[in-house]
């Protein structure tokens, strides 16, 4: 069992409740990991037996640009796609962070954070 992390992916969107948020737009981190066998590829050196990492990242460049109100959403649909377009990956975990939200305060980010495993 291996683990490859794709970490701070940064993209900029247009989620959330507020018309003002979908219509500005606002910077987002997301962090992936996921969960494969990566024997194989260790011994082969091919990309092939691997989970590509550039894939990773599309997956979530693409996800990213779908509109949504809630992060939650986003991060369900990353997995979605992960689980369904790669048998390699057994589990995934996403986070997906908006950076200076609107909530009235000094915060610097707020993270929803999901995780799913392959069903047998």
């Amino acid at each position: 069992m291996g683990i490859i992390k794709v970490e701070n992916i940064r993209v900029f969107a247009n989620h959330g409740c507020l018309k003002e948020e979908t219509a500005i737009g606002s910077d987002y981190r997301v962090d992936i990991e996921v969960k494969a066998n990566l024997k194989t590829s260790s011994e082969t050196d091919e990309l092939k037996d691997t989970v590509d990492y550039v894939f990773l990242n599309k997956v979530v460049r693409e996800e990213m640009a779908k509109p949504s109100k809630l992060l939650e959403t986003v991060a369900q649909r990353i997995i979605d796609r992960i689980l369904n377009e790669d048998k390699l990956v057994l589990k995934v975990i996403v986070s997906v962070s908006k950076i200076n939200p609107p909530i009235g305060g000094d915060v610097e980010m707020v993270t929803i954070k999901l995780s799913e495993k392959r069903k047998k």
